[in-house]
């Protein structure tokens, strides 16, 4: 039985942490498949919008299986273990959505944190509790949470490491949506499906430039907003864009 599913419905794939009775957490096996499915989904055309969700409905996921963590590994082993997981889905130019149905915590708040858009159920609380176990984050909590929450919030639960429910999560922006539990695949799926509708061209250049503003001053991201802006308005997509507003039809975007 594999530990990590993977689906493709028209143009949306589906990553599926498939170890419910652990929490679905990680383990080296199945972080090499996630990467491995990170660089495919990169690479397919035919994919537009990823889906990341944990089966069952208890965990999201709960971070790194501990029972295969080697405390007794070198400083440098430890600093290049396999991290590829984290990094690859962060690196997927589609936009990728987290469904979040329970525990979000450790490596699977990470997890969280490198998707574009997060949705959770009512049910799913989330937490940073590494400090609680003698050490740091290390998937990039760090450097995401704050930029979601604000320093002070970041500081309030990496520093003790507590749990909070969806709707802090979501008072905080750390999540976009809370729904009910038994709607949350529904409504994750109508939003994949929404942007997967959309050019491929213009989505993909949103989340460059989106992400861009993360790490630019405004002056250098507007000069790259505008480069993207060329190249989408310049696309067949954008003609065919404009063609259906004007002809009163919905438009058929190819991806080119």
């Amino acid at each position: 039985m594999s530990h990590v599913e993977y689906r493709k419905q028209a143009h949306v794939a589906s990553i599926v942490l498939n170890r419910p009775e652990k929490l679905n957490a990680v383990t080296p096996e199945m972080a090499t498949e996630i990467a491995r499915l990170a660089d495919e989904v990169d690479r397919d055309r035919d994919v537009r919008v990823v889906v990341l969700s944990g089966a069952g409905d208890r965990a999201f996921c709960a971070g790194s299986d501990v029972g295969t963590l080697d405390p007794e590994a070198s400083t440098w082993a430890v600093r290049n273990r396999e991290l590829d997981y984290s990094y690859a889905l962060r690196a997927v130019r589609k936009p990728l959505i987290a469904m979040i149905d329970g525990y979000a915590t450790g490596g699977g708040l990470e997890l969280a944190l490198v998707a574009d858009i997060r949705y959770a159920s009512e049910r799913s609380s989330f937490a940073a509790p590494e400090v609680r176990l003698g050490w740091t984050p290390g998937g990039g909590a760090s450097q995401l949470l704050p930029r979601l929450v604000g320093y002070g919030k970041a500081m309030e639960l990496m520093l003790t490491g507590r749990m909070i429910p969806a709707a802090e999560a979501a008072a905080t922006g750390l999540v976009q949506r809370v729904v009910a539990d038994t709607d949350l695949e529904r409504v994750t799926y109508e939003l994949a499906e929404e942007i997967a509708s959309l050019s491929p061209i213009a989505v993909e250049a949103v989340k460059q430039a989106i992400r861009l503003s993360l790490s630019t001053p405004p002056e250098v991201g507007m000069h790259a907003e505008n480069e993207l802006f060329s190249i989408c308005f310049t696309s067949k997509d954008a003609a065919e864009g404009i063609s259906a507003f004007m002809e009163k039809r919905a438009p058929v975007f190819r991806g080119y």
